[in-house]
C-alpha cells in the first residue's frame, strides 16, 4: 500500500519526468527539492539513481546517431565524473541527513538562478574546463541526483547544435548515473527502503516521460525551461528556508530571504518572456 509521502514524491515524479521528456534534464533538479519534503536524502537518491539510469539509457538511445559527433568534446568532463562522484558517494555516506539537505539545497539555488535568469559565460578552454566541471559535477550528482542544470549551461554555451547537445547531454548522464549505481552498490546504499521507492516511481516516470517528448514540438523549448526553472528556484528557496530552520536558524530571517529569491526569479523570468513576446510582435509587424 503506498503511504502519503510516497505518492506526493510519486507524483512530483510523474511532473518532472515530463519536463525531462522535454528538455532532456529535470527530472532530478524538480523532484529532489519537493521529495526532500517527504523523504530523507539516504531512501531518495539511491531510488533516484535507479531510475536515472533508466531516463538516461532511453535518452541516448533516442540521441545515439549524433553521440560520434560529441564524444570526443566530452571525454575530459566524462574523466572528471570518476573521482566526483566517488567524492559524493562518500559524502552521501558520511554527512547527517540535516546536513544533507542545507547543503543539496545550498549547492542547487545559485544553479537554479543562472537557469531561470538565462545566464550564459562560454569557456575559451573547453577541455580544461570540461574536466574541472566533471569533477563538480560528479559529487553534486551522488549527493543529490542533480547535474542536468549545470551541464545544459555548460554544453549550451559552447555553441552545440539542439540535437548535438541533447546527444551529448544524454551520454554524460548516462555515464554518471550508471558510475554512481556502482558506488552506491559498494556503499552499501541500495537496500529495501529505496528500492520500494524506486518501485513506486517508475510508472510515473514510464507515462512523464514519452509525454514530455510529444509535448516540447508544441511549445518554445526556451521558455519552456525558463518557467520550469524558475519555479524550481522557488522550491530550492524554500527548502533551503526549511532545513535551516530545522536546525535553528531564526525563521524570521530564512523565510524572507526565500521568498525575495523566489520573486527575483520570477521577476526575471516574466521580464524575458515579456520582452521576447514584445519583440516577436515587433518582427511580425514588420512582415
Amino acid at each position: 500500500m503506498i503511504d502519503a509521502p510516497t505518492l506526493a514524491v510519486a507524483a512530483t515524479a510523474l511532473v518532472a519526468s515530463t519536463v525531462n521528456g522535454a528538455l532532456g534534464y529535470g527530472f532530478s533538479s524538480l523532484t529532489v527539492p519537493i521529495a526532500l519534503f517527504f523523504v530523507g536524502a539516504r531512501r531518495l537518491v539511491p531510488a533516484l539513481v535507479v531510475i536515472e539510469v533508466v531516463i538516461n539509457l532511453y535518452q541516448l538511445v533516442l540521441n545515439r546517431h549524433a553521440v560520434p559527433r560529441v564524444a570526443g568534446r566530452v571525454t575530459p568532463l566524462l574523466v572528471g565524473l570518476v573521482p566526483g562522484i566517488a567524492l559524493g558517494a562518500l559524502v552521501l555516506h558520511q554527512v547527517s541527513s540535516d546536513g544533507l539537505k542545507v547543503g543539496t539545497y545550498a549547492l542547487l539555488l545559485p544553479i537554479a538562478i543562472a537557469q531561470a535568469v538565462g545566464y550564459r559565460r562560454p569557456f575559451a578552454n573547453e577541455r580544461a574546463a570540461g574536466l574541472s566541471l566533471g569533477v563538480g559535477v560528479g559529487a553534486l550528482y551522488a549527493t543529490t541526483t542533480i547535474s542536468g542544470p549545470p551541464l545544459a549551461m555548460f554544453l549550451g554555451n559552447q555553441g552545440l547544435t539542439r540535437g548535438d547537445f541533447r546527444a551529448a547531454l544524454a551520454l554524460i548522464r548516462a555515464c554518471e548515473s550508471v558510475f554512481t549505481l556502482i558506488a552506491l552498490l559498494a556503499l552499501g546504499h541500495l537496500h529495501g527502503p529505496s528500492l520500494e521507492l524506486a518501485g513506486w516511481l517508475i510508472p510515473a516516470v514510464m507515462i512523464g516521460a514519452p509525454i514530455g517528448h510529444r509535448l516540447i514540438g508544441a511549445v518554445d523549448a526556451t521558455r519552456f525551461r525558463q518557467v520550469c526553472m524558475s519555479f524550481d528556484a522557488g522550491i530550492v528557496a524554500l527548502g533551503l528556508a526549511r532545513a535551516l530552520a530545522a536546525i535553528g536558524v531564526a525563521a524570521l530571517v530564512v523565510y524572507p530571504g526565500a521568498a525575495a529569491i523566489a520573486g527575483l526569479a520570477l521577476g526575471f523570468t516574466l521580464a524575458t518572456l515579456l520582452g521576447r513576446a514584445g519583440a516577436q510582435r515587433a518582427v511580425e509587424s514588420t512582415s
